[in-house]
């Protein structure tokens, strides 16, 4: 199976964080980020092709 994602998508799944940076949820696992860079190499880890 394929799976693509907007990246514009999934920035807004990225919700801030008071203490800094963000959390990132992705097919139910949670990320705490510093960067929404981060997403990116996140989705292509669960086998995403990202297109921006």
């Amino acid at each position: 199976m394929i799976k693509t994602a907007l990246f514009e998508t999934l920035l807004e799944s990225a919700v801030p964080v008071p203490e800094g940076g963000y959390t990132f949820t992705l097919e139910g696992k949670t990320y705490h980020i510093k960067d929404t860079l981060e997403i990116s190499k996140i989705a292509q880890d669960h086998g995403y092709i990202i297109i921006y």
